[in-house]
């Protein structure tokens, strides 16, 4: 997948993320996907676990995240800066800052991404 396509495919998924779109999140992601769980901590694997991490995320939180930029690392992954709002169910703010989300991709699809602070 070229650049742009690839920055397509990752602002296509935090868009998702915002709307709540699992359907759409999961087709992105390679069936033995490595996701961070950056809210109870460690890693999920899968797309059933990183979609039931979603879920019950969600079900407590209510997180905004948007990219502010992209860069191509030198080993190919996909640094995105993102501006991350975290409230909680009763519109309290818990999170407001930035972070560096990085993606490896393989065959146009996610197969990892680490949170960076």
């Amino acid at each position: 997948m070229d650049p742009p396509g690839r920055l397509t495919l990752l602002t296509n998924l935090y868009a998702a993320f915002n709307r709540r779109d699992v359907p759409t999140l999961l087709a992105a992601m390679a069936p033995d996907v490595s996701w961070p769980n950056g809210w109870e901590g460690g890693v999920v694997h899968g797309r059933d676990e990183v979609g039931a991490y979603w879920r019950r995320q969600w079900e407590q939180l209510e997180p905004v995240v948007t990219p502010t930029a992209f860069r191509t690392e030198a080993d190919g992954r996909i640094a995105v800066t993102v501006h991350q709002v975290v409230h909680d169910k009763a519109g309290a703010k818990l999170a407001d800052h930035t972070v560096t989300h990085v993606y490896r991709l393989g065959d146009g699809l996610v197969t990892e991404m680490e949170i960076r602070e």
